[in-house]
């Protein structure tokens, strides 16, 4: 079979100093989906914003790739909350691509749990979700129901702690006392003791908690905050963008396009500039200086506070010390797949596959982390992409893709942290080749007629999300979601520089729709009370 041609998803344009178009109404660091939200929300307002994104194509951790006539996603595996037009993420997704952007569900067993040999699948919809729990889980009923019912308390008390995030620093004080007040007592503990308070069935509690990967904390360190978000965001199935991942940032693109502004790759920005105490502008590597009265990090808070922030500027000193507060979240290795076949012949489902040893997902993933060569891989996810994405046929005809994410700490591959990407060396290449063989052998237990039928393979490490997305340590949620992350005030849009803003998944939580959210509240910050129209739109309807 000839290879079909490949696509060079780039998105975005080319940065060129002569390129640049100013005045600019506010600067955005980084193209991830919280920078294009800030971006297109702005646009809509009439601002006049440039995105600068020092990768070849815009998108951050949504954006794909191709290579060897196959194409994968590296982030977005699937979206919930997008089947139903007055959900905030979809209203949020349309606000920023003039409805351009569609959507393709996923099987209605969008998640399937493997406990060792046993699995119980996560179904869309509330009542199909806690029927299939209880036929799987006989007399855990009053469990399952109060457990699905912590989940609509901590979404009652979410608006409350989003709001705080705008409010200024007199107001946003007595609002946190009220939310601590009314809030539910469960709300910012840790997941797994506030589960063990409603069961004593730990394969139950494994079940309920086996999208712990999703914002890669197991649940004894993880808030049930973040818990909660991500499994009601979910509760109505899964979905995926149809075209792929990389349609985000195509279809959010032209909407920043319209008040005038742009989203430049290849842009490398080196420094935040700091004048007379205030954000001024960026300094990009090639020496050009861009000057705009707002600047808006999508970097993240390590990048923002450490490396772009001049040594000289206000309040870093204050910044360093709230840095000590938080963790960078897991690193992780993904094996990116290619077959020579559709997947409807290969019969590859559009259900995520969530593989555990076992119901100890603490102990499981400390004994791995001691040994990880003598000891079995504590989460494999496999995803199939291609099955998710009814375009891919048409675009990739006779192919089909899988990924398979796994815990990769950066202390793996440390040694190779300062050799040039695609050349570490043997030693680094035989390294992947070990873990991925091992992953592959996961695909194989749980689709053997896949083997013999796999045309290219390739390993991704922390290495390579240093290098694409500039996480240092290859951080794939930001900052780790413990209670601990959701009792620091000083993560939020407006810091301490005049002048200097932050969005993304540090603001508020992780992942696509987190960082949307983030993406938000950093636009009602710098807005203000023009942003509230906007606010008022996206939450209330």
């Amino acid at each position: 079979m000839s290879s079909p041609k490949p696509s060079t998803i780039r998105v975005g344009h080319r940065y060129r100093a002569n390129r640049l178009d100013g005045p600019y109404d506010a600067i955005v660091i980084g193209s991830g989906i919280g920078g294009l939200t800030t971006a297109a929300c702005m646009s809509k307002l009439g601002r006049k914003v440039v995105v600068f994104e020092q990768h070849y194509t815009a998108g951050g951790f949504t954006h794909s790739y191709d290579r060897n006539g196959y194409e994968w996603d590296v982030g977005v595996h699937y979206i919930g909350d997008v089947g139903a037009d007055h959900t905030l993420t979809k209203r949020l997704f349309d606000h920023i691509t003039d409805g351009q952007l569609k959507w393709a569900p996923m099987d209605s067993h969008f998640d399937r749990i493997f406990i060792g040999e046993r699995h119980v699948d996560l179904v869309a919809g509330p009542d199909n979700f806690k029927a299939e729990l209880k036929k799987a889980f006989p007399g855990e009923e009053q469990a399952i129901d109060t457990y699905l019912d912590y989940l609509k308390q901590v979404a009652r008390a979410m608006p409350g702690l989003v709001i705080g995030k705008v409010l200024p620093d007199l107001a946003a004080g007595p609002l946190r006392k009220l939310v601590n007040r009314t809030a539910p007592s469960f709300l910012n503990r840790p997941t797994r003791e506030v589960l063990e308070g409603l069961t004593s069935n730990q394969e139950l509690i494994a079940v309920l908690t086996g999208q712990w990967g999703d914002n890669g904390l197991p649940p004894a360190e993880s808030s049930f905050i973040i818990h909660a978000l991500i499994a009601r965001h979910y509760l109505y199935g899964g979905y995926y963008p149809i075209g792929g991942a990389s349609e985000m940032a195509r279809t959010i693109i032209p909407v920043i396009q319209q008040s005038g502004g742009e989203v430049f790759t290849y842009a490398d920005v080196s420094e935040i500039l700091i004048e007379k105490g205030k954000a001024v502008g960026v300094r990009m590597a090639d020496g050009e200086e861009v000057r705009a009265p707002l600047v808006i990090s999508n970097a993240g808070v390590f990048n923002t506070f450490e490396k772009l922030l001049p040594e000289t500027a206000p309040q870093r000193d204050f910044y360093q010390q709230k840095l000590k507060t938080v963790e960078r979240s897991m690193a992780s290795n993904c094996l990116y797949i290619g077959l020579q076949d559709t997947a409807e012949n290969l019969e590859l489902p559009r259900t995520n596959y969530w593989i555990y040893p076992g119901a100890d997902y603490e102990k499981q993933l400390s004994d791995f982390m001691a040994a990880p060569d003598e000891t079995d891989i504590p989460l494999t996810y496999i995803s199939f992409p291609s099955a998710k994405d009814p375009s891919f046929t048409e675009r990739y005809p006779g192919r089909a893709t899988i990924e398979i994410v796994a815990p990769g700490p950066y202390e793996w591959y440390r040694d190779w942290a300062d050799k040039t990407w695609g050349k570490r060396g043997e030693e680094y290449e035989a390294k992947k080749e070990a873990y991925a063989q091992r992953l592959l052998a996961k695909l194989y237990e749980k689709f053997p007629h896949l083997e013999g039928k796999v045309d290219y393979y390739e390993l991704s490490t922390p290495l390579s999300t240093d290098y694409f997305c500039r996480y240092s340590k290859g951080e794939i949620y930001g900052l780790n979601h413990t209670p601990s992350r959701f009792e620091q005030d000083w993560l939020k849009p407006k810091t301490r520089i005049p002048g200097l803003y932050l969005t993304g998944q540090d603001v508020m939580t992780c992942g696509v729709a987190g960082a949307m959210i983030g993406g938000l509240l950093a636009t009602i910050a710098v807005s203000g009370f023009k942003g509230l129209p906007l606010a008022k739109r996206m939450f209330v309807g």
